[in-house]
C-alpha cells in the first residue's frame, strides 16, 4: 500500500509534513509513505530543503495521493509539463488535497461537480477554476477529498488511514500524535469531521 504526498518547490512543510507523521503511525507490513516530487530536492516556503522519496510516476501509480499545499502552486498549474506528468485517477485511487493542492486537483479536472475546501488564500482561485468552496475543514465525496487549513491536514491522513486501514486505525494515529490531555475531544473532533464521508 502506496501513499505518495505530492510536494513541489516552495512547499507548506505542515501540508506535507504532518501528513507523512500521522500516515507513518501504521505499521501495516507493505504500508508505505513517500514524499513524491518532480525533482531530487525541494525547498519549502522557510527554506526547508527535503529529499523525495518517489517520483511524479510513482505516485501515478500509489494506492493514494495527497496533494500538498505551498507558496508556489499557481505557478506549479501553470507548467503544463509538470502538469503533464500528473496522471492521477480517482477510480483506482483515494486523491485528497491539502488548501492550495485543491488548485492542482481543480486544473487536473478532477473536481469537476465536486465541491471543494481550501484555504482563504487560495480560495478565489479554486472558484475561477469552477470549483464550489465550502466554508468548512473537510470534504469527500467518494474517492476525493479536500481540505482546508494547514492543520485540518490531520483531517486528510485520517480519512486516508479510515479508507485503507479502518476506522479504528485511523482513531489511533490521531490518539497518538493528539495533544496530552486532549486527546479524547482532539479524537472524536478528528472523527466527527471525517466519518460522514466514509
Amino acid at each position: 500500500m502506496h501513499i505518495a504526498i505530492l510536494t513541489f518547490e516552495g512547499f507548506n512543510e505542515l501540508d506535507s509534513l504532518i501528513a507523512l507523521g500521522l500516515l507513518n503511525r501504521i505499521k501495516t507490513p507493505g504500508w508505505r509513505v513517500s514524499i513524491a516530487s518532480p525533482t531530487p530536492r525541494v525547498r519549502s516556503m522557510n527554506g526547508l530543503v527535503i529529499e523525495s522519496q518517489a517520483t511524479l510516476q510513482e505516485a501515478n501509480e500509489a494506492d493514494a495521493v495527497i496533494v500538498g499545499s505551498g507558496a508556489l502552486t499557481r505557478e506549479v498549474v501553470e507548467d503544463s509539463q509538470l502538469m503533464g506528468q500528473l496522471h492521477l485517477d480517482p477510480t483506482r485511487q483515494l486523491l485528497a488535497a491539502q488548501c492550495s493542492g485543491t488548485l492542482v486537483l481543480a486544473k487536473l479536472g478532477l473536481l469537476e461537480g465536486v465541491p471543494a475546501c481550501t484555504d482563504l488564500t487560495t480560495k478565489p482561485w479554486v472558484q475561477a477554476a469552477g470549483v464550489e468552496v465550502l466554508n468548512q475543514a473537510f470534504f469527500a465525496r467518494g474517492n476525493v477529498a479536500t481540505a482546508g487549513g494547514c492543520l485540518a491536514s490531520t483531517y486528510l491522513a485520517a480519512w486516508i488511514i479510515a479508507r485503507l486501514q479502518g476506522l479504528e486505525a485511523a482513531s489511533h494515529a490521531v490518539h497518538y500524535v493528539a495533544p496530552v490531555g486532549e486527546k479524547q475531544w482532539y479524537v472524536e473532533r478528528a472523527m466527527a469531521n471525517i466519518q460522514p464521508y466514509l
